[in-house]
């Protein structure tokens, strides 16, 4: 997802940005739509395939490996 997706989602929650890191931002974001906020907290396992934000958080490295399994 691009930064100006992010924000544009970002609003529809009244989420400010102003200030936030993209991880925290996220993060706002994840609690928001009701889900666990744990972008980037280094987690190395994540069960959730439909995550607009699992490709930013794990790579796309981890990711086809998971894929692989």
């Amino acid at each position: 997802m691009n930064q100006t997706d992010m924000r544009n989602l970002a609003k529809q929650y009244f989420i400010s940005d102003a200030g936030l890191s993209k991880a925290n931002l996220i993060r706002k974001i994840q609690v928001a739509e009701g889900n666990v906020d744990c972008f980037a907290t280094g987690k190395s396992r994540c069960e959730r395939m439909d995550c607009l934000w699992r490709r930013d958080c794990l790579g796309e490295s981890v990711e086809s490996a998971q894929a692989d399994s």
